[in-house]
Order: C-alpha cells, then sequence, then structure tokens
C-alpha cells in the first residue's frame, strides 16, 4: 500500500492533527523541562550517566551555565507517539548543547506494558514526557517516576484541561482517538495517491484536480513539501524547472491550482547537490550541477519565469519543509496569486 511504503500514516497523522495544540499550551510545561535539565541525580555523576552535567552551577554568589553533554529523553504514549515527538524534540532544540538521547514507547495500554517501560527508565534515568489518556496509568508514570527521582511530564493533560474548562464536559479519553476513518482520513489518502500520481513533471490531463503545482530547479525540496502538504489533504503536483528544457504548456493552461515557485541561495543548492547528486542523468555533468554560477543562472530562469506568469516565490534557504507547507497553505487561504517572494 501507499501509505505503507512510504511511511506518512505512521509519521504525521499525530503531529498534524494535535502538535498545534501543544504548541499552544508548550508556554506551560516548557520551563518546568528547563528546571528539570538541572534536575539533581547523584547517580549519574558517574558510570553511563557521566555524559551530563548539570546545565547550572553555583560558583560563589553567582549561578553559572555550563555545558550539557547528553541526558536521556524517555516518550511514553499509548498511541503512535508522533505528538509526542514533536512536542519533545521542539523543547529539546532550545538546548543547543544538550544532546537528547530519546527512547519511545508507543502504543503503551496495560500496566504490563507499562511496568517493562518503567524498569527502561530505571536503568537509564532522564526526563519522562506522556501522553497517556488512562489515568490509572498515567498516576502510575507519576508515582514511579517519583519513587525514583525522575521527573515525568503530562504533555496533553494541560491541553485537556483547558478543553474542558472552556467546552464545559469532561474528554472520553480515548487513546489513538484521533485515528479515526472518516472523510478527512480519506481525503489525505486521496492526496497522496494524486502526489505520487503528479510528481516530478508528471502532469496528465487531470492536473485541474490539483489544489498547488509547486515549481523549482532541483533540490528546492518540491517532492517532499508536496508529500507533507499531501497528509495535510492538499493535493500537490511539482514539476522542475530546467534551464534549457521547455515547461509543459499544460501548466500554463492549469487555471484553478496556485502555482508557487521555490527557490534558494545558489550556495545552499551548491551544498545540497555535492551531498546528493542527481544520479538519475547519466548525462549530467557533476561540475555544473554543483557549479555556483550556473545554479545562479537556473534560479534567474526560475524566478523570471514566475515572476513574468504572476506566481509567488517562497525562498526556502533557511526554511523547513513543515515551514514552507505552512507558507503555501498560507497562500492558499488567502487566495493569492499574483507574484511575490516571502
Amino acid at each position: 500500500m501507499l501509505v505503507e511504503k512510504l511511511g506518512i500514516e505512521k509519521s504525521f497523522p499525530e503531529f498534524t492533527s494535535l502538535v498545534h495544540k501543544c504548541w499552544m499550551r508548550l508556554d506551560t510545561w516548557l520551563p518546568a523541562v528547563d528546571d528539570l535539565l538541572s534536575f539533581p541525580r547523584p547517580a549519574m555523576a558517574c558510570g553511563r550517566h557521566s555524559g551530563f552535567k548539570h546545565s547550572r552551577q553555583q560558583e560563589g554568589n553567582k549561578t553559572v551555565t555550563r555545558p550539557l553533554s547528553y541526558f536521556h529523553l524517555h516518550l511514553i504514549s499509548d498511541a503512535t507517539g508522533e505528538t509526542l515527538l514533536a512536542a519533545g524534540r521542539a523543547a529539546a532544540a532550545q538546548y543547543a548543547n544538550a544532546r537528547a538521547i530519546e527512547h519511545i514507547y508507543p502504543l503503551i495500554r496495560t500496566e504490563k506494558q507499562l511496568r517493562k517501560v518503567l524498569e527502561g527508565i530505571d536503568a537509564e534515568p532522564g526526563i519522562v514526557l506522556y501522553t497517556v489518556v488512562d489515568q490509572k496509568l498515567a498516576a502510575i508514570i507519576d508515582e514511579s517516576c517519583a519513587d525514583m527521582g525522575v521527573p515525568s511530564v503530562s504533555v496533553l493533560e494541560p491541553v485537556l484541561n483547558t478543553f474542558q474548562s472552556y467546552l464545559g464536559a469532561p474528554a472520553h479519553r480515548r487513546a489513538s482517538a484521533q485515528h479515526v476513518l472518516n472523510a478527512d482520513y480519506f481525503r489525505r489518502i486521496d492526496a497522496l495517491n494524486f502526489m505520487m500520481e503528479h510528481d516530478d513533471g508528471q502532469l496528465p490531463l487531470d492536473i485541474e484536480e490539483a489544489d498547488v503545482i509547486i515549481v523549482g530547479i532541483s533540490r528546492t525540496s518540491k517532492t517532499p513539501t508536496s508529500i507533507y502538504l499531501a497528509n495535510r489533504g492538499i493535493k500537490a503536483a511539482n514539476v522542475p524547472l530546467v534551464l534549457g528544457i521547455p515547461v509543459p504548456e499544460i501548466l500554463f493552461a492549469a487555471k484553478r491550482p496556485l502555482i508557487v515557485g521555490l527557490v534558494a541561495t545558489a550556495e545552499r543548492i551548491s551544498q545540497i547537490r555535492q551531498n546528493r547528486p542527481l544520479g538519475n542523468i547519466p548525462s549530467l555533468d557533476t561540475g555544473l550541477y554543483t557549479d555556483r554560477v550556473s545554479i545562479s543562472e537556473e534560479l534567474a530562469y526560475a524566478r523570471n519565469l514566475c515572476n513574468r506568469h504572476g506566481w509567488p516565490i517562497i525562498d526556502v534557504s533557511r526554511r523547513s519543509i513543515e515551514e514552507t507547507a505552512a507558507a503555501i497553505l498560507a497562500l492558499l487561504r488567502n487566495g493569492k496569486k499574483e507574484g511575490s517572494s516571502s
């Protein structure tokens, strides 16, 4: 099956449906994580935990920050764990000197499963984050972590409490409640199939069904951005722009889709191309492919084409795939068709 081959259903659904809620409440537990990184663990001063150094140390009357080496981050979920993983990484990313060694425990729904997980935590102590809707299991996590002397944080609980307070009704507390075979689910599957049929310049006659057509020179993240959008239910096609090769006429005839151009700096594209050469073109001149002057000419051609046809341009040099997709979604929401650069 397409989704199984891509691994997308496993990797993205919780992220796309709930992570924004965690971000909304991130301020409620990120400060706690800040304190947790200096959580007193005498056992960590030796043996396999010796790579951890407390982030704060007292020197006289001053508190100084010391570089961190690594720490263990335990993520317990009763579902796939993607929401938890995204939130945990968002917090860990705020500590550049500390490398989080991730221990991910998905589909933990029984006390027997949980006890085995807790044994692993006791062997390699560290911060424990969890998304478990069963309050009995949540209590076991908190009590066991307290006994072991390690911190635990329920990532989803502040969100559920906010919902309960605002809606005036308790949560159903069903594990994986967001994973249902509803219309939205099948819309995303349909969008993924559409993307695969319209990847890398494949423009069959049904191109008018596309929501977005992404154009750009090689290594501007057209395909991964299309996949991400498809997982949001957006039908995305992408077309490579190659200097000297005419753009398919059907692209210019498209009326319904939003056409967006992706660009980056010549330096950035050259770096990516050196690391990931385009091996499927036998006659490719590798020197020209990675040459910054040649890349600058390709970019000028792409920008000129987009400006000529009024297609908005997004610079992806410092953008992640998620940020690029978010910019495209914003253009879709605003119905923006005129040329611009962002």
